[in-house]
């Protein structure tokens, strides 16, 4: 397992999700992807691509002006 970081910040719907997409295809099962975005839309949509593509959104925080989600890679 090994963690990467996907930097999606100042990207609007749908590119965080299809740059998520992009890098997980990259991915071995059980890593992680910490993917910081500015788009507030990115709160359901990408748990909705994870849930729908066997991947688990493990954590997402939220600050002033970015959020972190954090994706482990399914089968």
């Amino acid at each position: 397992m090994s963690e990467h970081h996907l930097d999606a910040r100042r990207l609007l719907c749908p590119m965080p999700v299809i740059k998520t997409q992009n890098k997980v295809s990259d991915l071995n099962v059980g890593d992680i992807l910490h993917v910081a975005c500015t788009d507030p839309g990115v709160l359901s949509d990408i748990p909705a691509w994870a849930r729908i593509n066997g991947h688990e959104v493990i954590s997402q925080q939220e600050n002033e002006d970015e959020i972190i989600i954090t994706v482990r890679v399914g089968s």
